[in-house]
């Protein structure tokens, strides 16, 4: 590999890496008299606005487009790829903070061994997800996967910071893999 490709791997990586580092925080730092509220209004499917929901569909997303294709994809246990869907089951109880943390590192992990390793043909091979009416290269859904993560912190922090718990820090470089 050239010192070219290992540049912009090693940024794409740290650039990414925080946004999952500030994530991280986002779910540490919730009350527990958070994690099963309701965040924003969904009428038809008020289930999926609690706290930990949006984190864990943060996180299922995460890990599914890391992966770059939905075949073979399956999270790690106790985490199932029937959940979330339109009219998929939802858990018996809310996943909790320690679980969803194990989630994030099992992400970050995976996050930076697909970043580190990815080739010119990797990263320019068609994903297999459409957006906006077009397949994403690889490396187009991963700044689109990178967004979405911070999209959600940004969601979050904002919610613990309504409620006089929080401060969201920014990272501007991913703590050490």
């Amino acid at each position: 590999m050239n010192d070219h490709a290992e540049r912009w791997q090693a940024a794409l990586w740290r650039q990414f890496g925080a946004a999952i580092d500030m994530f991280a925080n986002a779910v540490t730092d919730c009350p527990d008299d958070l994690w099963q509220k309701q965040i924003y209004h969904d009428p038809e499917r008020p289930e999926l606005t609690q706290f930990w929901v949006v984190a864990y569909h943060t996180l299922y997303f995460l890990d599914l487009y890391l992966s770059g294709t939905g075949d073979g994809f399956a999270p790690p246990e106790p985490f199932t790829t029937d959940r979330l869907e339109p009219d998929g089951e939802m858990p018996d109880q809310p996943f909790s903070r320690v679980q969803l943390q194990g989630y994030i590192d099992h992400c970050r992990r995976k996050c930076h061994d697909t970043l580190t390793a990815l080739t010119d043909e990797r990263a320019m091979a068609p994903s297999a997800f459409v957006r906006s009416g077009r397949r994403l290269s690889f490396y187009e859904l991963q700044l689109y996967n990178m967004r979405h993560v911070q999209q959600h912190e940004g969601q979050l922090a904002m919610v613990i910071g309504q409620a006089g718990h929080y401060e969201s820090l920014w990272i501007s470089v991913a703590k050490s893999s």
